[in-house]
């Protein structure tokens, strides 16, 4: 299973009594919060899950894997994603730490 905004909406209207509409305006809000961060370049550090970083790549000769041609791949910025110590220990754990 996916985990979608909508699933995230329902979660908020379902165990926290925020109305879909509410719900709907905060995750799009914190996500928008979290996308203009990232593209002024800061990171993104949300405790007990992880960071958000944007690593710069330079410029580098590549190649096409269909055809063999070589090409020139241009310098971009990437994100990245460190899961915390906790959440990595949690995945690894095999166990759901799921709330009934």
């Amino acid at each position: 299973m996916t985990l979608t905004k909508d699933v995230i909406i329902e979660y908020f209207h379902q165990k926290v009594g925020v109305p879909s509409k509410d719900a709907k305006d905060l995750l799009e809000m914190m996500i928008e919060e979290i996308k203009l961060s990232l593209e002024d370049g800061n990171n993104v550090k949300i405790s007990g899950f992880g960071k958000w970083a944007i690593r710069a790549k330079r410029s580098r000769r590549g190649r096409n894997p269909h055809t063999g041609k070589q090409l020139e791949i241009t310098a971009r910025r990437v994100v990245t994603f460190h899961p915390s110590d906790k959440l990595r220990d949690s995945i690894n754990d095999g166990v759901s730490h799921r709330a009934a």
